[in-house]
């Protein structure tokens, strides 16, 4: 059963409850759909009665997932976990990318946990330090430009195989981030 934080926004921003919602998905079968094709009905059901359709219509089909019983919270479609870590800061999005881009070079943690050197890339909006991790699942961290000017930094690892890999993951990056803010 579905008792997630994903519920109560799911509610608010599709005006439409979670009973309505199962109703809608037992009369499309979905049960026995992929989690591609459960999306993509519930994009058709929103699609012209809100922004950012297909957005909620991946939450709709993760949260349908969890009722289910085919995926559990930080599960992902194909098996593996994921999980991010978000802080917000004073800098700006070019300035705490560089920031981090130094802390991580050094950070013996960041370090023994990459398999390869980061790459780079941005826009003037989002700027995302990427590289694989040793034990192949991938490293995401963004700086990401926030209303106010400041920008955010978003640690993000993903295909992690077992919930227990995800949780030590989430730990080892709360302590990362704690440490990279602190030394700013």
């Amino acid at each position: 059963m579905a008792t997630n934080s994903r519920i109560a926004p799911i509610e608010r921003a599709t005006n439409r409850s979670w009973e309505a919602w199962l109703a809608f998905m037992d009369a499309s079968d979905a049960a026995g759909l992929s989690h591609k094709d459960i999306a993509s009905k519930v994009h058709q059901e929103l699609e012209g009665t809100m922004d950012q359709a297909g957005w909620w219509a991946q939450s709709v089909a993760i949260a349908y997932e969890h009722h289910i019983g085919r995926r559990i919270p930080g599960q992902r479609s194909d098996g593996t976990f994921q999980l991010s870590v978000s802080r917000s800061t004073t800098l700006g999005l070019e300035e705490l990318m560089a920031r981090w881009s130094d802390f991580a070079s050094t950070s013996s943690p960041v370090q023994e946990l990459l398999a390869e050197a980061a790459r780079v890339s941005g826009t003037d909006r989002r700027m995302t330090w990427r590289a694989k991790a040793a034990d192949g699942s991938s490293v995401v961290v963004t700086s990401e430009l926030k209303k106010n000017g400041t920008a955010s930094i978003i640690a993000t690892q993903m295909g992690l195989p077992t919930p227990e890999a995800n949780d030590a993951a989430r730990q080892q990056w709360v302590e990362v981030l704690t440490d990279f803010l602190q030394r700013l």
